[in-house]
């Protein structure tokens, strides 16, 4: 490829991080108008405060930046809505990069046509939060395995008790979806001893700290040798419900259940049952079947739950992780590269 590639930023990103991209190749020509866009709710937001909206003029000159994109960084509005209006608006447009893991929902929910699928590539953050999200994980095994709804218990009501507690060590942990997040997982909970199993779609590959791995069919087998079961894979029509109630029965007593793939994979009411009966040791969740998670939901109010409103992926360094990775796709692109993390339009995942 020898022409010259216009890419525009259609996310909040810092100057120096722009600059970086502009600097991956000669050709490219990136366009980046940040008062074009919305308020950022927090360091890394890549959608910006509700309600914002753009003057006439503004709007004119969004409008004609997007459409002159060949590449995008972002998905502007990180929102389906504002996925399928660049596509639509933007006949040159051949690639997004997407800020999220699970662009493969936003893009079902585009509802955009074959032909559209066709002309355009999606690609997902995938890896990028493998650390934070991982990191989230051990904070939910340990919780749990050391007895923090007691500590916290006993810290309110000024008791003053000696008890011994459970550990990590020695206990097996089961990884449903061995992807970059799961592989972080298996290798921070090795190095605190665990056993570590796990399972995928194609029941085979090599990961460090992990001693066996099966197929997603045969989760039943393995739901039962678990200590303690995280939970990394996205929602498709394949993975939709698969921790059902009957699954959930299968559990160790005692177990502990961390999910930070989607809350649309495990039966949310069936967990609340074990949770309330005492079953599961306890949940960390960062994802819910629906979400903003409902007021009503007693998953607030279980004393045995860790509660984080999707934001285990956030970290301080994540623009700058998102920025390495599209920099590498910039070079794979102007190369005629297969892209990493291209999200598939038949599967979305």
């Amino acid at each position: 490829m020898t022409d010259r590639v216009t890419v525009a930023i259609a996310v909040p990103l810092e100057p120096e991080l722009v600059d970086a991209i502009a600097a991956v190749d000669a050709r490219l020509d990136v366009l980046y108008e940040p008062e074009l866009l919305p308020p950022t709710r927090f360091p890394n937001d890549h959608r910006g405060v509700d309600g914002f909206r753009r003057t006439g003029e503004d709007d004119r000159r969004w409008r004609e930046m997007i459409a002159g994109a060949e590449a995008l960084f972002g998905i502007p509005g990180d929102s389906p809505h504002g996925l399928a209006q660049a596509v639509r608006g933007a006949l040159r447009l051949r690639w997004i990069q997407a800020t999220a893991a699970g662009a493969g929902e936003q893009l079902r929910a585009a509802g955009l046509s074959r032909e559209e699928l066709a002309r355009v590539s999606v690609t997902s953050a995938s890896g990028v939060h493998a650390v934070p999200l991982a990191e989230f994980c051990l904070l939910g095994l340990l919780a749990f395995a050391r007895g923090l709804p007691r500590l916290l218990a006993d810290q309110s009501a000024r008791r003053w008790e000696h008890y011994p507690t459970a550990e990590l060590r020695g206990r097996t942990l089961l990884i449903v979806g061995l992807g970059q997040i799961g592989a972080e997982v298996a290798r921070l909970a090795a190095a605190f001893g665990m056993r570590v199993i796990g399972v995928n779609r194609r029941g085979r590959g090599s990961w460090p700290g992990v001693e066996a791995v099966g197929v997603i069919a045969d989760l039943d087998r393995w739901l039962a040798e678990a200590d303690a079961i995280v939970v990394t894979i996205p929602l498709t029509d394949d993975t939709a419900g698969l921790i059902d109630a009957a699954a959930i029965a299968r559990i160790k007593p005692g177990a502990i259940v961390v999910n930070v793939g989607r809350g649309g994979v495990i039966d949310e009411d069936a967990l609340v049952r074990a949770l309330r009966e005492g079953r599961l040791a306890g949940a960390a969740l960062d994802v819910f079947a629906t979400e903003p998670l409902s007021p009503d939901s007693p998953l607030w109010e279980l004393p045995n739950v860790l509660l984080s409103p999707h934001t285990a992926a956030l970290s301080w360094h994540e623009n700058e992780r998102i920025v390495s990775l599209f920099a590498e796709n910039l070079r794979r692109y102007l190369r005629g590269d297969e892209l990493l993390n291209r999200v598939d339009p038949e599967r979305f995942y």
